[in-house]
This record gives structure tokens, sequence and C-alpha cells, in this order.
């Protein structure tokens, strides 16, 4: 998603149309996948996700650019007269080949120069931002007051789909009555998804994490980019390398950051939520692809600790089955509204959440990680 964000950022910005297709898993031409052994389908309109500039929604009054439009009526306009550009041509000079300002300048200086309309990135030389830039500390920092205001971020929304999720779920997030996000016009994001007081909402990655942080620690990787600003108050800092410290124990430093135990995870809710900024946390969702009984460990340990309203969890939440497809979407909107949300500082989809909270000015103390 962060990647859509800042293509649709560099359109924008480039008085150009951006062009979104499918939130693709595989792009065979099948109409199904298989994950874990699941069918899964292979592609998703991205407008069952998101709304927004991105999947063409109108830009705000005085923007300077056009709506985006979709790569079917992109190939329809352009088949025959598109500028293909590879992306070495643009990135070969970077003094900071990972920092987002430098490459967007760049590209905007290259576009510059190009009359025709239809102009894409060669697909066989990498993506403009790539996973290097969103795994870079530092990449978002210089790019980030223009790309906050921009109506990429100030006009995103999630789809009707995902708000009607929320409010089919609220009784679990909300202590206060509001009125239901699917009946409320969408403005603009921050005014759609203001703070839900009371509500605490964690990211707690199982599964393929429990080896995928152990790669984390052997390659030395820090927080994502979205994850790193300095005003964050949970700063990770991967330990020196050599020395004394083997393998193990750099892979035992990472771990609680990562693949917090219950017991960790029980300890850092309490720490945080005895923090000012959690003054009146009632409620609490655990956004998590763990097993049932693993989550029923944990909520239990969690009870057994402190008193709660409400305790939910992912596996708790009631969709129906076109729901089910975005989940994950549902729990960013969660996350992004919660008084408190604490993440994993390693993950995207905590990074996506951490980008919507930044954008929506919500208390640099109020995002936390493990």
């Amino acid at each position: 998603m962060q990647e859509v964000l800042l293509n649709t950022y560099l359109a924008i910005q480039a008085g150009r149309s951006f062009v979104f297709a499918n939130y693709t898993w595989n792009d065979d031409g099948s109409l199904y996948s298989t994950y874990n052994g699941k069918k899964i389908p292979s592609q998703i309109p991205y407008s069952v996700m998101i709304r927004g500039p991105s999947v063409g929604d109108p830009l705000p009054e005085g923007t300077d650019a056009p709506p985006a439009v979709s790569k079917d009526y992109y190939e329809k306009l352009c088949r025959r007269r598109k500028t293909i550009i590879p992306r070495n041509v643009v990135h070969g000079n970077l003094a900071s080949p990972f920092n987002a300002k430098e490459i967007t300048d760049a590209w905007l200086a290259k576009l510059k120069d190009i009359r025709n309309p239809c102009v894409e990135a060669k697909k066989e030389t990498d993506q403009i931002y790539n996973y290097l830039v969103f795994g870079d500390p530092n990449a978002m920092l210089e790019v980030w007051p223009s790309l906050s205001t921009s109506p990429a971020l100030t006009h995103f929304g999630w789809s009707a789909l995902v708000d009607l999720a929320f409010d089919t779920n609220r009784d679990f997030f909300l202590s206060e009555s509001e009125p239901y996000l699917s009946s409320r016009p969408f403005t603009s994001n921050a005014e759609h998804y203001t703070m839900v007081p009371g509500l605490m909402a964690v990211h707690v990655r199982r599964g393929d994490y429990e080896q995928h942080c152990v790669n984390l620690a052997n390659w030395g990787s820090t927080y994502l980019a979205f994850n790193s600003f300095p005003v964050m108050l949970d700063q990770f800092y991967p330990p020196v390398r050599g020395g004394s410290r083997d393998a193990a124990a750099v892979q035992e430093f990472y771990r609680p950051h990562c693949y917090p135990t219950i017991q960790e995870i029980v300890n850092r809710i309490r720490y945080i939520r005895a923090s000012p900024t959690a003054t009146g946390i009632r409620k609490l969702h655990i956004m998590s692809n763990g097993d049932r009984a693993w989550l029923h460990e944990l909520k239990e340990a969690l009870r057994r600790d402190a008193p709660w309203d409400s305790i939910s969890t992912s596996r708790d939440l009631v969709l129906n089955w076109e729901q089910k497809y975005v989940s994950q979407a549902v729990d960013m909107l969660i996350g992004q509204r919660a008084q408190v949300f604490i993440g994993n500082g390693f993950s995207t989809l905590t990074s996506n959440i951490v980008t919507m909270r930044m954008a929506n000015r919500f208390p640099p103390d109020s995002t936390r990680f493990w």
C-alpha cells in the first residue's frame, strides 16, 4: 500500500494521472492462488480496500493534477504510444538511492521534459520506490512534510466495505456513541477517522514471523521507514556485531521487539497503559494472525493481569464473505483510530497504520512498538 501512496504522490506532484491496477498476489492470469493450503483470489480491485486519489476518486479543489485512471483505461489509450523509462536511467546518479525525496525529485525532473502523457517505469527494472526504500529508517524523513500534506494521504480513505465492517463490530471498540462511519459522507482522512477514546490496539505477528524475526536479526535490519520517525518514543538500534556477541545473542536481542512471548506482551501493554497518553484505556483489540488457541491464551493472561471492559482479536470480528478477503484492512482501520497503538516496527502492516496516525496528527507518544 505504501508504494501505491508514494506513486500517487509522485503523479500528483508531476501533474499527471496515476495509473492504478488491482492488488495482485499472482499475475499469471489465474483467478485463484493457493496460500497456506487455502484458495485466495489472485487479484483484488484496490477499490475493495481503499478509496481516495489512488483509485480515481476526485482530487480536492485546487489540486493541479488530473485524477487517477485504471490500468485498463491507460492500456486502451496508450498501447501504441508509451514512453518507457528504465529505473536506472533516473536512479543511476542519486547520491542517496534510498532517500524518497531525492527519488521523487529526480523523477519529477525527468517527467518535466517529457510531453507524452503516456509514461511508465519499465517493470523489469524494479519499482520506483522499492523494498529497500521502505526498509531504510531515514528514507521518509525529508519527503514527509510534503507527502503528509498531499491529497494522496489527506484524502486517503478505507473503502465503504471496510468502514461497514468497523461499524458492524463497533461494540468491541467504542466506549462512547458516535455516528456510523458508513452513514457519514467522506470528507478527508483526518475528519473521517478520528481517534477512538478508550481503545488500545496492538499488532502481534505470529506464524511465519517466528523464522522471519531470526532472518531480520541475521540481516541486521532496522525498523521500517515509516516506523522510524525521530519523534517516536521507541527507537530501535541494531546491536553492534562481532566480538563476544554471537548470532544467538543478536537474535535474542531482536526477538522481544519482533516475536514477543505472551508474558512480554502482557508486560508491555501494562507498562504503556500506565502512561499519561493511555489515560482512560478500557478496551483492547489484538490484531494478529495467531491461531485461536494461542489468542485465547493471550486474552486470558491479559484478563488475569488487569481489568478490561473488552478484549477482542482479529479472529473475533464478524465479517461477511466479502470482508474476509480484506480483513487486514479492517484491522488497519481499527489501529489507525485507536487512542494508543502498539505495533511491530518490522511490519509493513504496522507501518501502514503508523503512516495514517502520523498524517492525521495523532500524538507521537500514542504510537508505540514492542
